[in-house]
């Protein structure tokens, strides 16, 4: 009687990991649609600015009423945490993906985001000057990998123009980037992701909004159609799935994702925004990466991968990501 109870049980969970799989995907590819869309809308005379603020307030918009249900009754910690949620949504979102929209400007989105996704690495190193944290051995191999890879994407070695301006930019993006690891990696403030990514969204769509007001960030918007390689769509097309489908929706599946499977397992599946971002990048942009610079992603990626492995080696409680996003 046991042995049947034991197998339903089993069965139940294994068919809970293929949907959360799933759900997981789905968040991954949700994700690697914005970089496509903020150079469409970049391209047809868009500033990056607007296009990030304008991400922003269509997801926070989403977002509101789910993040009200969750923080019902629970204002009071959101008064304890308000530092942490500010420095949130300036730095681990706002500064992201204002980053990542500049460097995609110059730039091919899955370069960009490659290196955006080098910030695991940064984590690393970060927790090792800062707390003495000594990675292990597959540590410093992944971050290793990752530099070589990082070399050969760049295409330095064959003398090809290296857009410096936008390396920058992508590096600015992968600092918000591992803030936000380290952030969402904080399990003793007691609140809902959900509630934390719509608050981030909310603050970074206020000062990207008072930036622009006040002439600090370039904000130029047109209504013009935005072209791509195979479709021209109104402008509200891709501003509206930036923000609901690269955003929104993202987030939400990205969170489904990891109770369903963890934050281990999750995080690893959405290395898979990188080849999404690539994919998306070369139907609909003709963003198609060279020989050497797709070796030097795969390496990068594997040194990711690596990296996340050897989280075990090393006592980094920090490191454990919570996909509340990014950007991304």
């Amino acid at each position: 009687m046991s042995t049947v109870a034991d197998d339903a049980s089993r069965g139940a969970r294994r068919r809970g990991a293929n949907a959360g799989v799933l759900v997981a995907l789905g968040a991954a590819v949700s994700f690697g649609m914005s970089g496509i869309f903020a150079r469409g809308l970049i391209d047809a005379g868009w500033s990056p600015g607007a296009a990030v603020t304008v991400r922003m307030w269509v997801a926070a918009l989403v977002l509101l009423v789910p993040t009200l249900l969750a923080l019902r009754g629970r204002w009071r910690i959101v008064r304890r945490n308000l530092g942490m949620i500010l420095f949130y949504g300036l730095l681990a979102v706002t500064a992201a993906q204002l980053c990542y929209f500049q460097a995609v400007a110059v730039m091919d989105v899955g370069i960009a985001l490659l290196i955006e996704y080098t910030a695991p690495i940064a984590v690393v190193f970060w927790l090792w000057v800062r707390r003495g944290e000594k990675p292990g051995r597959r540590g410093l191999l992944g971050a290793a990998l990752a530099f070589v890879g990082l070399v050969l994407m760049l295409d330095i070695l064959t003398g090809a123009q290296v857009n410096l301006t936008g390396i920058l930019f992508a590096l600015g993006a992968m600092v918000g980037a591992a803030t936000y690891f380290l952030l969402s990696g904080k399990g003793d403030t007691g609140l809902p992701p959900i509630a934390l990514a719509g608050l981030g969204l909310l603050i970074g769509a206020l000062g990207l909004t008072l930036a622009g007001a006040i002439g600090v960030l370039p904000f130029e918007w047109t209504t013009a159609d935005v072209e791509y390689s195979v479709v021209t769509v109104p402008w509200f097309v891709p501003v509206a799935a930036m923000g609901v489908v690269a955003t929104a929706l993202a987030y939400v599946l990205g969170i489904a994702s990891t109770r369903m499977l963890g934050s281990r397992l999750s995080s690893f599946i959405a290395l898979s925004e990188v080849v999404a971002a690539m994919v998306f990048g070369a139907l609909l942009l003709d963003q198609v990466p060279g020989p050497v610079q797709a070796i030097g992603g795969a390496l990068v990626l594997a040194g990711v991968v690596v990296v996340k492995l050897g989280e075990a080696d090393a006592v980094a409680p920090a490191l454990v990501v919570e996909p509340v996003p990014v950007e991304r």
